[in-house]
């Protein structure tokens, strides 16, 4: 099988509410029409298991909530260094089971870290428990999914 050229990582606690906003972006983008060369997969809440995908893509964008001193909804989206400067500045307790800065670390250290990447952040309003996103988190999923098509279009030229 050949490696995707982009890997979407949705990741994210579904059981607390905001917090699996990336899952919930994920499978928004699953069902709409498939992109050749795409894989989705739902991080869940993170492991080092999936250092082996993201090694083995091209490309990496990464769907979260994320804590960006904004609005709840803000969608922002931090490439390449920018993306690395974010996560090691932004060292927020976690419910992840590794953070994801972690989890590039060690792709990393292997070498593999794709040069593309980028994380696409959603600022949660709600942690806590429920199945839903907050109305205002639910209703920027549509946004953080058109970054992740506009990073996959513009790579791709």
């Amino acid at each position: 099988m050949t490696p995707p050229a982009v890997l979407v990582l949705g990741i994210g606690n579904t059981l607390l509410s905001d917090e699996g906003v990336g899952v919930h972006a994920l499978r928004s983008l699953e069902m709409d029409a498939p992109l050749p060369g795409v894989q989705y997969l739902d991080g869940g809440t993170l492991g080092f298991t999936l250092a082996g995908t993201i090694e083995d893509s091209e490309q990496l964008i990464v769907v979260d909530a994320a804590e960006l001193g904004a609005p709840a909804g803000t969608v922002r989206c931090f490439e390449g260094m920018a993306m690395d400067g974010f996560l090691g500045s932004n060292r927020k307790r976690s419910v992840h089971e590794v953070s994801l800065l972690d989890l590039l670390a060690v792709v990393l250290l292997a070498g593999r870290l794709p040069e593309r990447r980028a994380l696409v952040g959603i600022q949660p309003e709600c942690i806590d428990w429920g199945h839903d996103p907050s109305p205002a988190v639910r209703q920027a999923i549509p946004a953080a999914c058109a970054q992740v098509r506009d990073l996959i279009q513009r790579w791709r030229t």
